[in-house]
């Protein structure tokens, strides 16, 4: 089968979008062929647009933003579902990586109905939706090997993709969270990530917390 591969996230690199395609495509890999776009750099041209209406299986990555899914991700969809009416044709199933900064994976629950809604208006086959909490989490445990510890539950939701993906399956969509706890998690993402990217960013502690 074809099978592209599409990373929706807006950063350039080292995105929590890319980490998790990377987890599953040794997944699938094995008997098919790959094909990897990235929508962060610049749009897709008419020519790869026309690539996707000749795939079998589409995995769309993406982070949670607002709910919903990156306005240049949307508008790539947008685009796309005017090719798959005219130009797709043959049955193509979709599959969707999703990641959230809350620790709770039901949060991606409105992403994933948005990407179902797109799925039928294009023609297309919603397979099954993956959407993991404490997304910020998976840059500071890429070494934590597949399946265990805190990745105990991705491990488990990434066999039942690759599953459905090796044999065009439509299955339940899977929102978890990390096999850790929330007061752990909450803290270091406090203290490693949320306070240091502030300050990076000229930011202090303050200015997180100020309300509208």
């Amino acid at each position: 089968m074809n099978i592209a591969m599409i990373n929706g996230s807006p950063k350039l690199r080292k995105s929590n979008s890319d980490h998790l395609l990377k987890t599953l495509e040794p997944l699938i890999s094995t008997g098919h062929e790959i094909t990897h776009y990235n929508i962060n750099k610049k749009p897709l041209t008419p020519g790869q647009y026309s690539e996707l209406c000749g795939m079998d299986i589409l995995i769309i990555a993406f982070p949670l933003y607002v709910d919903g899914v990156p306005s240049h991700l949307f508008r790539m969809l947008v685009t796309l579902e005017e090719y798959m009416k005219t130009r797709r044709e043959k049955d193509i199933y979709v599959y969707t990586l999703m990641n959230n900064g809350f620790f709770e994976g039901k949060q991606n629950h409105i992403a994933l109905e948005i990407i179902q809604n797109w799925c039928i208006r294009s023609g297309l086959i919603f397979g099954q939706g993956l959407g993991q909490g404490a997304g910020e989490m998976m840059d500071f445990i890429e070494k934590v090997p597949l399946g265990t510890g805190p990745l105990k539950n991705l491990g488990k939701a990434m066999e039942s993709l690759a599953h459905n993906v090796h044999s065009q399956s439509i299955d339940e969509s899977m929102l978890f969270s990390p096999n850790f706890p929330r007061f752990a998690w909450k803290f270091a993402a406090t203290h490693s990530f949320w306070n240091a990217t502030a300050k990076k960013n000229g930011l202090k502690k303050k200015d997180i917390r100020r309300t509208l």
